[in-house]
């Protein structure tokens, strides 16, 4: 990676650690969806970094946020979560082979159909949900983190319409990230995928992440959370937009 390279994706990351750290998502989709965009790193190679940036991101917030998780949900969500990252992982690797393009394409329609998704408020339930709905959940989370490490958009939505207070749900969603990275990074690490020196060169950004995180706990901006919603959805789509498009466009050409 060169040095301009490397700048770049630090930059990357350290804005998403900022905007995960306020909004409890958006860490792999910010990141993903600017390394789709720029080609800094081959896709499965950012989706490994990102696991790493998300677990520590994770570790920090979660220093002073344990007690407010909601272990019982955590759980639940966890048990279908890690069967459906190595199916994720299995399909990131297939596609990553022989078809790129399809492979940006899911990215970018992953990426808008979030962002659609974030920005609707969701509206609150008068009752938990049930327990097969967090399986549910935790199951579309957990292919979305083998493939992209971005396990957020689904579970996000879900749980913060739950009757839970907001602390609640933003420790719960940050704890679910975290272990979902370890066995993501295990999972690569056990199957000899590690990417080059030269890449890892972006495991850098770890002090810029650790820097953004304490800097939007300490130092928010003056946005009120619909704002910045607002802000997150309007990136997310575009970047979705802009690496959709033309990966439709070659896949149409080539058939």
């Amino acid at each position: 990676m060169s040095l301009v390279a490397l700048i770049g994706f630090l930059a990357l990351t350290g804005g998403a650690a900022y905007t995960q750290t306020l909004t409890g998502f958006a860490f792999g989709l910010i990141t993903m969806g600017g390394v789709g965009l720029t080609g800094l790193l081959s896709l499965p190679d950012a989706a490994l970094i990102v696991s790493v940036l998300t677990f520590v991101n994770a570790t920090q917030m979660l220093l002073k946020g344990w007690r407010d998780v909601a272990w019982r949900e955590f759980r639940l969500v966890m048990l279908t979560s890690v069967p459906m990252l190595f199916v994720g992982y299995w399909l990131l690797e297939w596609l990553a082979g022989t078809r790129a393009d399809l492979l940006r394409f899911i990215l970018g329609l992953v990426i808008i159909v979030s962002s659609l998704q974030l920005a609707r408020k969701p509206e609150p339930l008068a009752r938990k949900s049930g327990d097969g709905s967090f399986l549910f959940f935790g199951s579309i989370a957990g292919l979305m983190g083998g493939l992209f490490s971005t396990a957020g958009p689904p579970l996000v939505y879900h749980l913060y319409r739950q009757p839970m207070p907001l602390v609640t749900v933003r420790e719960t969603l940050v704890t679910v990230f975290a272990l979902n990275a370890v066995f993501r990074t295990g999972l690569v690490t056990f199957s000899g995928d590690l990417p080059s020196w030269s890449t890892l060169s972006s495991l850098l950004a770890i002090p810029v992440v650790m820097g953004a995180t304490h800097a939007a706990r300490r130092w928010p901006p003056p946005l009120s959370p619909a704002t910045m919603r607002r802000v997150v959805f309007i990136l997310l789509f575009l970047s979705g937009v802009s690496l959709g498009a033309p990966a439709v466009i070659r896949l149409l050409a080539a058939a």
